[in-house]
């Protein structure tokens, strides 16, 4: 149900997801006395949307979610200002901190898709509670009263703002017109391009990360880690670190050794000086080709192909990925002996704050969790392991800290999308595909003891998804009519090597490698790649958008010599994606997309512009992962540090041109945060082999 509080303001809150159907006419709650003015605490408000407006005319929306530049903040504002026909400058939407009940969690693309219905629910009363205490001010029927611009406005030309109303819409217990939502056809806001809100704040240093707090007594800490993964400490010689001005404390934690100073500076300069014999890790002995052996010899057989069939076969090789987040994994603690708090970003507070409590040896009740915007994840942020070191540092030095993991920190010692190894084989008969197996295996995770303590993570993200955690599914090929399908998994377990939900997780290579047999296929069969997968697919939504692809980038236009077209398509998430890529390889060791057009049907795109940059920011990571960037590990190290070695793509590698066309729906939102990666991996592996006649099957293709 959506409840009315009584207040000093109008509040309204709403469980996320419930059924809003029953919200005209339900009873109010009486608000917490302890309340501070403005602000409404229930026994319930844990589980709660709630929505604020205060006197100075603000909108106010704690959110569920983290904002770590995925545009979400924008998204809900957009979808608050709709109903309460607000400015959309009226509408604050800050983060909300760990609760104890609900749900907090940031993924599966499904933010935009799970807060569509409670936020416009709980706007449209909000609404219904304003203009009928404006009508009960004016002595007006209230179904004559209109509303605009974050007010009220009475036929007379009379307006109250809502900032005005407020307090008298606190008292109102049964709205005299209608809380329900509008129908799509009435949105002025929903499905406009819009700037997000903080753009500006961005763009001005004035958006708050969690390195640009300052906490009281806060002191800058940095981490000596070990040179190989899962490295411990045989001795340390510290005394020339704590000797160094500026240093505060040096302690010794499960990933290393920490150093608190006065700067980062002082600590970066006492982290070397400190003299660190190093155990090596269990995987000292081991490096990439050893790696790609085992994972080839885990995939399970694909037994027989069905008698008198054709076969298309291909195995493929993927690399670790690092997430490489541009903000570096920063955390704000302050661990005392009988409480903690801490600041950072995170797609799962509530995790977070069980796992933090748990390791430094207090109750959940008394760790308090601030959830910082981020700049980037891409699924980093899912595990929580650098504000767990965080807590136990501040907790053995006694003092706040503000821990930042350095780039090379992450690259070396922090999660990664996991190595795979697919085999497949497409059986045709007749002209049409009558069977399709896709077998394939992972890099799997095996902490032991007090490493999987010390890195915590989302052991649920299967349950949270619906899809793996570590390693791809089997065959998702059922977007095709391709007969049988099947599909089996092996996985090699690798101790201390630190995985991660990488931006579409299993998807961003068990599609990848499905759409480039896709076009195998079609080539064994002497058909155009786009007109078999017309003819092959089953859904008629993917057909569009992969026809509006083809169409709006002129699939099959004559190339020069060394340049290529390639198109793949995907859907997941209740949404489906088409991408055209154009390529030039005249030098195949240095290949550059020249053009991307991407075609999306998410349902109700809420926000266009935020569903173009994120399917840009799709195709930048099919580029990255498919010629450039990936990880090697190298007697049981990664070998990359930084962005100059781990080559994710820049400036200079990003298409000349680049075009997205999102279909008209007035459908539920979909998800789209993940869903254009596989769709661009396929589509530049695709373009990249039809410009050299190659077959790509290690990626990325400069390992």
């Amino acid at each position: 149900m959506v409840y009315t509080l009584a207040a000093t303001t109008l509040t309204v809150a709403a469980p996320i997801g419930c059924d809003t159907s029953s919200a005209e006419g339900a009873e109010p709650r009486a608000a917490d006395a302890s309340a501070r003015p403005g602000v409404v605490v229930t026994g319930d408000d844990d589980e709660m949307l709630v929505l604020e407006v205060t006197a100075a005319n603000r909108v106010v929306v704690r959110l569920p979610r983290v904002e770590v530049g995925q545009g979400v903040t924008t998204a809900v504002a957009m979808m608050i200002a709709e109903e309460l026909d607000a400015r959309l400058s009226d509408v604050d939407i800050p983060l909300a901190d760990a609760r104890t009940k609900g749900s907090q969690f940031t993924g599966g693309s499904n933010s935009v898709s799970s807060l569509y219905g409670p936020a416009r629910a709980l706007a449209a009363t909000a609404r219904a509670r304003l203009v009928t205490a404006a009508a009960r001010q004016w002595r007006l029927p209230a179904r004559t009263l209109r509303t605009r611009n974050t007010m009220v406005v009475a036929p007379d030309g009379r307006t109250a703002t809502f900032g005005s109303l407020t307090a008298a819409a606190a008292k109102v217990t049964r709205p005299a017109v209608s809380s329900k939502p509008k129908p799509p056809s009435r949105h002025k806001v929903i499905g406009k391009p819009t700037t997000r809100i903080d753009a500006r704040d961005i763009i001005t240093g004035r958006a708050q990360y969690a390195g640009d707090l300052k906490v009281a007594d806060a002191k800058p800490t940095v981490v000596a880690r070990p040179p190989t993964l899962g490295g411990k400490i045989r001795a340390v010689e510290d005394r020339p670190a704590r000797a160094m001005p500026g240093v505060r404390a040096v302690v010794r934690v499960a990933g290393g050794v920490a150093v608190v100073a006065d700067t980062f500076h002082h600590a970066f300069q006492a982290r070397d000086a400190l003299r660190i014999t190093w155990a090596p890790g269990p995987l000292a002995a081991l490096s990439d080709p050893a790696v790609r052996a085992r994972l080839r010899a885990a995939v399970p057989p694909l037994g027989a192909a069905p008698s008198g069939s054709t076969q298309v076969t291909g195995e493929f090789e993927f690399a670790f990925v690092s997430h490489a987040p541009m903000e570096v994994l920063t955390t704000v603690a302050d661990v005392r002996a009988d409480r903690a708090e801490l600041w950072f970003s995170t797609q799962t507070p509530m995790d977070a704050r069980d796992a933090i409590a748990s390791a430094v040896g207090l109750p959940a009740s008394k760790v308090k969790v601030h959830v910082m915007r981020g700049g980037g994840s891409f699924g980093r942020r899912l595990n929580h392991d650098f504000a767990i070191e965080a807590a136990l540092v501040s907790k053995a030095a006694r003092r706040p800290v503000k821990l930042m993991w350095s780039r090379g920190d992450d690259l070396r010692h922090g999660r990664m999308r996991p190595a795979t190894h697919h085999r497949i084989r497409a059986s045709h008969k007749g002209g049409r595909v009558v069977a399709f197996v896709h077998a394939t295996s992972s890099v799997s995770e095996s902490w032991e003891g007090e490493g999987l303590a010390a890195q915590g993570g989302v052991t649920s993200l299967a349950a949270r998804t619906g899809r793996a955690a570590a390693g791809p599914l089997p065959s998702d090929s059922g977007l095709y009519n391709f007969g049988r399908l099947s599909g089996d998994s092996g996985d090699v377990a690798l101790a201390a090597i630190p995985l991660g939900a990488w931006r579409s997780v299993d998807s961003g290579t068990s599609r990848t490698v499905e759409e480039i047999m896709v076009d195998e296929i079609a080539r064994s069969l002497g058909k155009d790649p786009v007109a078999f997968r017309r003819t092959t697919l089953r859904n008629k939504t993917v057909r569009a958008v992969l026809d509006k692809a083809a169409s709006a980038g002129s699939w099959g236009r004559t190339m020069p010599a060394g340049h290529g077209q390639g198109m793949a398509v995907h859907e997941e998430y209740g949404s489906c994606v088409a991408c055209l890529i154009e390529i030039d390889a005249t030098d195949p060791k240095n290949p550059r997309v020249t053009r991307a057009v991407m075609a999306a049907d998410v349902g109700t795109a809420v926000n266009p512009r935020g569903l173009e940059a994120q399917l840009m920011g799709a195709t930048t990571d099919g580029i990255s992962t498919v010629l450039r960037a990936g990880l090697h590990i190298d007697r049981g190290a990664i070998r990359e540090g930084s962005f100059d070695d781990f080559r994710y793509a820049r400036q200079r590698h990003a298409p000349l041109h680049f075009e997205a066309h999102i279909m008209p729906s007035t459908g539920e939102p979909g998800g789209a945060g993940e869903l254009g990666v596989p769709a661009a991996a396929g589509a530049v592996a695709n373009a990249y082999a039809r410009a050299t006649g190659s077959k790509p099957r290690r990626f990325p293709l400069t390992f």
